[in-house]
C-alpha cells in the first residue's frame, strides 16, 4: 500500500486507497448546476451501508443464471435490460469484472435521463444490502467463461 504525505502543518499520512476513494467520491457526488445529477440505486428503508455502496450491473439474461450460484444474495434491482447487485464500496479493487458486467461506483445508474428506476427484485433479511463480491465475481466468471484474474498466467 502506497502512502502519501499531505503537505501542511501536521502532514498526515494518507494511503493510496484513501486517495482513490476520495477521488471517486468527487466523480460521483453530483455537482450543483449540472444538467443531470447522477441517479443512484436507493437502499431500502431500514438498511444501512457501513461499507459504502457500489453496484455490479449485468445484462438481464444473466441475472437468473447468477442467482442460484450465490450462497447469499443482497439487494438486487432489475428492469427489462439490466440487473444490479449492491456490493460494498471498492469491490473492484484488484478485480477486473468480466464483460459484459459493468462496475458502477456509488451505485450510479448509467442513464440519468431514464424516467423509471429499476425495481427491487430481492431484499435480504437483515440490515445490510450487500451481495458478497467474491462469490458474485466467481459466478460471473463461471457463466461468462472468464478466467478469474488471480488464476491467469503471469508473463515476465
Amino acid at each position: 500500500m502506497a502512502l502519501s504525505r499531505v503537505p501542511g502543518p501536521g502532514g498526515r499520512v494518507v494511503s493510496l486507497d484513501t486517495l482513490v476513494r476520495l477521488g471517486r467520491g468527487l466523480r460521483t457526488s453530483g455537482r450543483p448546476g449540472t444538467p443531470a445529477a447522477p441517479r443512484r440505486l436507493a437502499v431500502p428503508e431500514g438498511m444501512t451501508v457501513p461499507l459504502g455502496c457500489d453496484a455490479v450491473v449485468v445484462p438481464a439474461q444473466l441475472g437468473p443464471l447468477l442467482m442460484p450460484r450465490l450462497p447469499r444474495v443482497g439487494c438486487v434491482y432489475a428492469d427489462e435490460r439490466h440487473w444490479w447487485w449492491i456490493v460494498p464500496a471498492d469491490s473492484d479493487y484488484a478485480l477486473c469484472w468480466p464483460a459484459p458486467a459493468h462496475y458502477a461506483t456509488g451505485a450510479v445508474l448509467p442513464d440519468a435521463s431514464s424516467a423509471a428506476l429499476p425495481e427491487l427484485l430481492h431484499r435480504p433479511d437483515g440490515k445490510v444490502p450487500y451481495t458478497p463480491p467474491i462469490p458474485l465475481y466467481l459466478a460471473l466468471c463461471r457463466i461468462t467463461g472468464t478466467t478469474p484474474a488471480w488464476s491467469r498466467p503471469v508473463s515476465a
